[in-house]
């Protein structure tokens, strides 16, 4: 007798007829969602027919369909700059406000307003401006953004990776990588830089290139912005901070690829097996391979200079360098070098010092900001820090770097704990603030207030980076298109391979992701990482019901309101037969 495999799935009491929807909560996500999709698809079908006809029909369907809205107003009422207002001071917070911003987000009488200018530090001590737009603002390029990325998707540069779905850093990693470790690879990489990319890229090129709704997107173009509640007109450039534009950048710098592949030969032909000439770009930064200096500094880079003209752009001189392997380059935070072992030559990438040093000065600013601070309130605030460098890095040949920076954190720690302890001996604050745990001596952690279901004492440990295990990355295929129908089956299984290794660890949040198929009970949109999500007691722990796994499930955020402002039961439901 053979065994069938079981499988749960949902459902939710009462439920709306389509298009009866009167309220934020009363919205079938589902529906919103499968609408969406099967548009964007039919536009990437077009776009990849060449048919720009068709396409912006069905950029305007979308566009100013319902549910499009919906999806925009939730995704900008769902992330991370949800409580940041623009310089109307305006945050949609309530169901209301959300429901009514559906039906604002419409073409005719829209103005955008400027954009509130803030600065962000960055690495070399320089300040990034950045734009916020208004709600309304964000919602309207969230709008067009569902209805332009299919194209762009379908368009783009095989071998760009920034700001592109399902597309990462580590992707660009593996491609240099593999472009650089072979016997016959190339010896000479361009280190490609772009002045000021977002601040500087021609108005009058994206309107005439960009395949979108133009009228909006001169307004967007042309909104300014308000710094010391002075305005600044704006006559180039996009700006950083708003939602689409990563991609109107992106699109303004597709199309290099193709133009060397002009002039130095397609893939596998002779010519370019003859100069070696390939382009690995993430968002503005890029490198470029080649046999010789002399190939790459006065053949190559004039083509890229051309190119980037035409976009009113240019090479940032200082950051614009041809290297040798040997010598090394570093590259979105990591360093690519040629070394040579017992004979052989090898191409191994590592954190870069530049990456290195900028983190630990973050992390040594962080424990000098907090004199005060409790141990378990300090080791609160760095852990995730410490976390997030080791899980970038953690692809590479990294474990030495691992092990510096662990040096380096404990001598930031030991003197935060000798000058809250001026007066004790040494030993005093070793017994103090550092713990035997397991194998391990010299961890620092400190007890916490309550105890575990046993009564025993809890720990909260600081992070130490050696432990991290090592994983290399599987790089994305170059050709795939997440809004094509026969890459489906390959995103799904990339999803469900960074899902588990996202949830190691949350041995309870990986039971229940898995026993829901992935998907949220109510909405049945994707659980992803990046979006979170509330553990939901399907029976309320006020009416008795416990925190055992039977009992809870994964549900996003907004649909988690859902159900308790309709007073919804999710329901596991087991098939029969």
């Amino acid at each position: 007798m053979s065994k069938k495999k079981q499988s749960e799935s949902c459902a939710t009491e009462p439920a709306s007829s389509h298009g009866e929807w009167r309220h934020w909560h009363e919205i079938e996500w589902s529906v919103m969602q499968q609408t969406v999709r099967g548009l964007q698809v039919r536009i990437a079908k077009a776009a990849k027919a060449g048919n720009w006809r068709k396409v912006k029909n069905l950029q305007r369907l979308l566009t100013r369909s319902f549910a499009a809205k919906a999806v925009a107003v939730r995704r900008v009422t769902e992330n991370r700059g949800k409580r940041t207002p623009g310089v109307d001071k305006e945050t949609w917070s309530t169901p209301e406000e959300k429901w009514n911003a559906i039906f604002r987000l419409q073409r005719r009488g829209y103005q955008p307003k400027p954009l509130r200018r803030i600065y962000i530090p960055k690495a070399n001590g320089k300040r990034r401006p950045l734009g916020i737009p208004t709600m309304l603002d964000r919602a309207m390029q969230a709008l067009h953004l569902l209805a332009l990325e299919p194209v762009a998707e379908t368009t783009g540069d095989p071998n760009s990776y920034g700001f592109r779905p399902y597309r990462a850093a580590h992707d660009a990693m593996r491609k240099v990588h593999g472009l650089l470790n072979r016997k016959t690879s190339p010896q000479w990489v361009l280190e490609g830089d772009i002045k000021g990319c977002f601040d500087h890229i021609s108005h009058t090129w994206l309107l005439e290139h960009i395949p979108m709704d133009r009228e909006i997107l001169r307004k967007w173009l042309k909104a300014g912005y308000m710094e010391l509640n002075r305005f600044h007109a704006t006559r180039a450039g996009t700006p950083q901070g708003g939602i689409i534009s990563p991609v109107l950048a992106n699109m303004a710098l597709d199309g290099l690829e193709a133009e060397l592949e002009r002039h130095f030969g397609a893939l596998k032909s002779r010519r370019r097996a003859r100069n070696k000439v390939s382009l690995v770009r993430y968002a503005d930064d890029f490198i470029i391979t080649g046999t010789s200096k002399e190939l790459l500094e006065n053949e190559v880079k004039p083509v890229v200079e051309r190119f980037l003209a035409e976009r009113g752009l240019v090479l940032s001189p200082e950051k614009t360098l041809v290297t040798h392997i040997e010598t090394g380059f570093d590259f979105l935070g990591w360093n690519f070098r040629r070394y040579w072992r017992q004979g052989q030559q090898k191409v191994l990438v590592k954190p870069s010092k530049a990456n290195t040093k900028a983190f630990l000065t973050k992390v040594r600013r962080i424990i000098k900001s907090r004199p005060g601070a409790t141990q378990a309130s300090l080791i609160k605030h760095l852990n995730p820090v410490i976390a997030g460098w080791c899980n970038y890095h953690k692809a590479v040949v990294a474990k030495e770097a691992f092990s510096y920076v662990d040096w380096q954190i404990w001598k930031a720690l030991w003197k935060w704990a000798r000058r809250r302890h001026n007066k004790k001996g040494k030993r005093w604050i070793v017994k103090r603030y550092w713990h035997s745990i397991g194998t391990r001596d010299w961890v620092f952690a400190a007890e916490l207030p309550e105890r575990d279901e046993d009564g025993d004492i809890q720990l909260v440990k600081l992070k130490i980076a050696a432990q991290v295990k090592i994983e290399r990355h599987k790089k994305i295929k170059s050709d795939a298109n997440p809004y094509d129908p026969e890459w489906e089956s390959y995103f799904e299984a990339r999803w469900h391979e960074h899902m588990k290794r996202s949830l190691r660890g949350r041995l309870k949040e990986l039971r229940l992701w898995e026993r829901q198929e992935g998907h949220c009970l109510v909405c049945r949109d994707r659980l992803e990482w990046e979006r979170r999500w509330d553990i939901h007691h399907i029976v309320p722990t006020t009416a008795g019901g416990s925190d055992a796994q039977s009992n809870l499930a994964l549900l996003h955020p907004n649909c988690h309101r859902q159900v308790h402002s309709r007073n919804l039961t999710v329901k596991l439901l087991a098939p029969t037969g």
